[in-house]
């Protein structure tokens, strides 16, 4: 009967489909074809060698057990390998005797078992006209945990990220997805990463990759007839870094592919580390089975840093450049430039380049005009939204917490020393003052500001931070 092997095949299909989890169905039985049935060996044909291996490593079994149940004892299954370097679909048949899962070669005429696909596919990462790879990793060996500075913005990122360079593939943390706004670490985070992983392994296929440049090779890969060899290379990187993955919005077979790539690393333990500008409930545009699998690991947020931390940032950038300005130079930089890191560190290039230019040593009064033009309204009004925002950045508190009805002890300080300079340095009126935390009356402001003036007469920490404070409202609204 002409359509035998067909019917043979299906029922072994629904089989194997009560038996496998429905994604692993779709990836690795929905591709198979059934070619013909003689006797007992049933000839079925898949899309590349990376896939025949992959049945029998982890399926051979399964099949085994389901073709036995069709056809009985005896039964063998042939494979008809489709190897597609050329795009002409070169048929390339082993033979595969499932009890002893031992291989021969059919065609004479074809390049003998194994293949290495290793040696035989093509790197989408080669240049045409150049005859070695341009790049192998394409980290960036200057980014690395010694250089990338901890603090609340980051710590949980970080940390994640140095559990995963320590045992790619081994934590729960895969993938590990970061995310948050432009200049704020994520290349740096994902670079030190690799470069940890490259450190302390020599074995682990490293690779980063910028989403835009996945796009571009798959388009090239599919307009080239060299969509297995993409396909391939991929699938055998041990940690696969991809950069910016909100641009794979809206293409939908780069999805699919990038979607295939994904199962495949990670049913196979492999380390997969994302970034994106938003977090994964908020990409628009990505196909919902891709998204499930983005928030199977952690998604850690990068958020704009701390005063300290920009600090600290800026202290390390002087130090690697063996430079040195003075502390309230550093101060004032790191109040004017608060939205990224990015940002941050172009400002002190500039006050580096106006030192070199002018030979002279960068002073505050220096710093100031130089900071006009290179941050757009850098002189800023004193208002109570300000005070807020500088009170929540010093202590570590949500000025929303600050306007809510808790009475914690680190809450209530911090809304009080708000009040506190809200009355000395605006022109509002307590009641004013009062509506801009939660709606509060006059009274609450004058025990506040009361209470601040005992705690500074009373409380050295305190007076201590208030004084820090001071400063820093100065350096901001010069």
């Amino acid at each position: 009967m002409s359509e035998q092997h067909e019917t043979v095949w299906n029922k072994c299909i629904q089989t194997i489909k009560d038996n496998v989890n429905p994604q692993s169905f779709k990836t690795w039985f929905i591709p198979i074809k059934p070619m013909k049935l003689e006797e007992k060996v049933l000839t079925i044909q898949v899309p590349s060698q990376f896939f025949y291996e992959w049945l029998e490593e982890h399926y051979v079994a399964l099949l085994k057990k389901t073709l036995e149940k069709e056809l009985g004892a005896g039964s063998k299954l042939e494979y008809n390998v489709i190897v597609d370097n050329t795009g002409a679909g070169t048929s390339r048949p082993y033979t595969v005797n499932m009890p002893t899962r031992n291989v021969t070669h059919n065609n004479k005429n074809e390049m003998g078992m194994p293949i290495n696909l290793s040696n035989n596919i093509r790197n989408p990462f080669i240049i045409p006209g150049l005859k070695k790879l341009n790049i192998d990793s394409q980290l960036n060996p200057s980014y690395t945990f010694d250089n990338f500075i901890e603090g609340e913005c980051n710590r949980l990122a970080r940390s994640a990220g140095y559990a995963v360079a320590n045992k790619p593939g081994g934590t729960a943390f895969n993938p590990l997805m970061i995310f948050g706004g432009v200049g704020l670490g994520k290349t740096h985070l994902v670079h030190a990463i690799g470069n940890r992983i490259k450190e302390i392994s020599n074995t682990k296929s490293v690779l980063y990759v910028p989403s835009e440049r996945f796009i571009n090779q798959y388009v090239d890969s599919a307009k080239n007839g060299n969509y297995n060899d993409f396909l391939h290379f991929y699938q055998m990187i041990d940690v696969l870094i991809v950069d910016d993955v909100q641009f794979l919005a809206k293409k939908e077979k780069t999805q699919e592919i990038f979607f295939q790539i994904f199962n495949c690393l990670h049913q196979n333990g492999k380390q997969l580390i994302l970034t994106s500008d938003r977090a994964p409930k908020d990409l628009k545009d990505v196909d919902e089975r891709l998204l499930s699998r983005f928030k199977w690991g952690l998604s850690a947020d990068l958020q704009n840093p701390d005063f300290d931390t920009r600090v600290s940032i800026l202290e390390q950038k002087m130090y690697q450049d063996g430079i040195k300005f003075a502390p309230e130079v550093i101060e004032y930089v790191a109040n004017k430039v608060d939205n990224n890191i990015r940002e941050l560190e172009g400002a002190l290039i500039s006050l580096i380049a106006q030192a070199s230019l002018n030979r002279k040593e960068i002073d505050l009064d220096m710093t100031k005009k130089m900071m006009k033009n290179f941050v757009k309204n850098s002189s800023r009004e004193i208002s109570i939204e300000f005070i807020q925002k500088l009170v929540s950045d010093y202590f570590s508190v949500s000025v929303d917490l600050m306007k809510s009805k808790t009475r914690k002890r680190e809450i209530v300080q911090a809304r009080q020393i708000s009040m506190f300079f809200a009355k000395q340095l605006t022109q509002a009126s307590l009641k004013n003052i009062g509506m801009y935390f939660g709606g509060r009356d006059h009274s609450t402001v004058i025990h506040a500001c009361q209470t601040v003036n005992d705690l500074i007469d009373t409380d050295k920490k305190f007076k201590s931070d208030v004084d820090e404070l001071t400063k820093r409202i100065k350096i901001n609204t010069y």
